[in-house]
Parts: C-alpha cells; sequence; structure tokens
C-alpha cells in the first residue's frame, strides 16, 4: 500500500478554506485543493461524517480523509451540518437533511468546481446521508432536498447505515435512528421512507458499499443487504467487504478500507 514517502499524491500541498454554505453556524464545510492545480477545474469528492447525526461529532472525523483527497489532485468538500442536541442547532428531521442538500447545491458558487464530476462519500450516519443525497432527484416535489441544483456521479458509503428501518429494529446507537426522526417505523413511517436509502432503492445512481467485516457498530449485513437489494432494483452498486477492520477502520486514510473507496471513487470520476 502507498505511504507518504511512497506516493507521489502526498508530496501535494493543500490549501483549506471554511465557507458558509448558510446562516447557521453549523452550516459550514471546508474546502480542500491542491495548491498545485490551483487554476484547475477538479472534480468534487463530498465528505460527510457520522456519529449517529449527534452533536459531539463534527467534520472533524473526516478531516484526515479530506487531506488525502486533495493529495490526490481532487477537491474535498468536507461537510458540517446541523446534528441532534441544542448544541449542535437542532439538528434531526428536516433540518439535516435540508443541510446536506444546500451543502452539496452551493458547489455550484465553488470556483473551478468540475459539477460534472461531483461525487459522495460518507461514513456511518454520514453513509445514509451520502446515498439519500444521491437519490435526491427522486424525491417528490416539496419534500426536504427535493430538487437538486447540482448532480452526483456516484456514491460511497463507508459502514453507511443504509436501512434506517433494520437500524431502529436493531436499536443501533441507542435508537439513534428514532431520534433523528423522532419516533420508531411504526410512528414515523413516512419519515423513513423518506430518509432511509433502503426504501428509495433504486437510486438511480452508481453506489459502492464498504464495510469492515469486524465492524461492531453497524453490521456488515446492512451494507450486504442493501446491495443485494438495490441491485436487484436495477442500480448499478457494490459491496465491498474489507477483512479485520472495525468502523472507525474506515476513516483511517492508511488503512485497507479507503484504499477501497479510493478505487470507487476513480471509477466514478473516471
Amino acid at each position: 500500500m502507498p505511504t507518504e514517502r511512497s506516493d507521489p499524491v502526498y508530496r501535494r500541498t493543500m490549501a483549506r478554506r471554511s465557507i458558509r454554505y448558510g446562516s447557521h453556524r453549523s452550516q459550514v464545510a471546508d474546502l480542500w485543493r491542491p495548491e498545485q492545480e490551483a487554476d484547475a477545474r477538479l472534480p468534487v469528492v463530498v465528505l460527510i461524517h457520522g456519529g449517529f447525526w449527534r452533536a459531539p461529532y463534527t467534520k472533524m472525523l473526516m478531516t484526515p480523509l479530506a487531506k488525502a483527497v486533495a493529495r490526490r489532485g481532487w477537491m474535498a468538500w468536507n461537510v458540517e451540518y446541523r446534528r441532534l442536541g441544542v448544541f449542535a442547532g437542532g439538528g434531526g428531521w428536516p433540518e439535516t437533511l435540508f443541510d446536506i442538500a444546500a451543502s452539496i447545491d452551493h458547489l455550484a458558487t465553488i470556483e473551478n468546481a468540475d459539477l460534472g464530476r461531483v461525487v459522495i462519500c460518507g461514513h456511518s450516519a454520514g453513509g445514509q446521508l451520502a446515498l439519500w443525497a444521491a437519490a435526491r432527484s427522486q424525491l417528490r416535489a416539496g419534500s426536504p432536498g427535493a430538487d437538486p441544483q447540482v448532480g452526483i456521479r456516484g456514491s460511497v458509503s463507508l459502514a453507511g447505515l443504509v436501512n434506517l428501518r433494520e437500524a431502529d429494529r436493531l436499536g443501533l446507537g441507542a435508537d439513534a435512528v428514532a431520534k433523528f426522526l423522532q419516533g420508531h417505523w411504526a410512528q414515523q413511517e413516512e419519515r423513513y421512507r423518506h430518509a432511509s436509502p433502503a426504501e428509495l432503492a433504486p437510486l438511480g445512481v452508481p453506489q459502492a458499499l464498504i464495510h469492515g467485516v469486524d465492524d461492531t457498530t453497524v453490521p456488515p449485513s446492512m451494507s450486504r443487504n442493501y446491495q443485494v437489494q438495490a441491485s436487484a432494483a436495477g442500480d448499478d452498486a457494490r459491496y465491498v467487504a474489507v477483512a479485520d477492520t472495525a468502523h472507525r477502520d474506515l476513516i483511517d486514510p492508511s488503512g485497507p478500507g479507503w484504499a477501497a473507496a479510493v478505487a470507487e471513487l476513480e471509477r466514478f470520476i473516471g
């Protein structure tokens, strides 16, 4: 596997700029790009962090991946959003979905962003948001996040909560899904159908489901079963199982999970 000393992409220097896509303090994203390509039109990798949509977890989780993306010669758009809890702006339904949609649409204002090559990569709860964002073009008019202004070329889920109904049944993250959607499946079925990638499939966008086989936070079966369902519905969806890898290991830029993600991002970017 390439290291910082053996891989020439690691010799690139990077520039970071924080940009507001809304007025709330959590509506901010970090734009990372290689300084050597300051005037070039570059593909964009949108990064969405996880943490069961909760306040203590921030975009800092994805900063190492943002740097790795920029070192490859791409733009990284590392998104913060309103999360559950008063200190994170009171996110959840529908504020978090509005924020993800607005952050991606804001790319239309970013100089030299190649809007024909925008891909998304999300981890854990961010995997749910990444696949949901890829499906925005098929949401009903007036629904949170409908009518996208920027198209998505492909979406990568890293140990994603891609089936919210199943995650709720399993009580993952101490009933995090019920907190996110303000109720269990039986109480908020319509919200689950709007927000869960498994309910929205086929998404109509290529997807990759990457999951560590040692994950005890989100079971690998969630990604594997979703891939079977999405493929049967007609989507281009791949499942990649990563041996000897736990939940957080997938956001280690030196690990095999990120190497698998990079291969899929390269496939989507073209």
